[in-house]
């Protein structure tokens, strides 16, 4: 059975919690800024934690994995879900 945390940097984080993930590194210009280049994992109440592209990209193939896997091609291009 598939587990409904995903380990991201040291926390476990509920996927139900999950809002959106970035597409692309983070990068604000700031000098003192910690999070350049790492990944946002956006959580409900405008919390985040931030995570490596590896973690990134296990989050999503979580995500997938909890909502029942990708969908397929011929279901993208009818509209339907699985």
């Amino acid at each position: 059975m598939n587990s409904i945390f995903c380990l991201v940097d040291d926390k476990h984080v509920p996927l139900y919690r999950i809002m959106w993930v970035a597409a692309v590194p983070h990068f604000c210009g700031d000098e003192e800024c910690q999070c350049e280049g790492l990944y946002e994992v956006r959580l409900e109440q405008d919390e985040s934690v931030w995570a490596s592209r590896k973690e990134r990209d296990q989050v999503l193939a979580a995500m997938e994995s909890w909502q029942g896997g990708p969908l397929r091609e011929e279901d993208e291009e009818d509209g339907l879900e699985s």
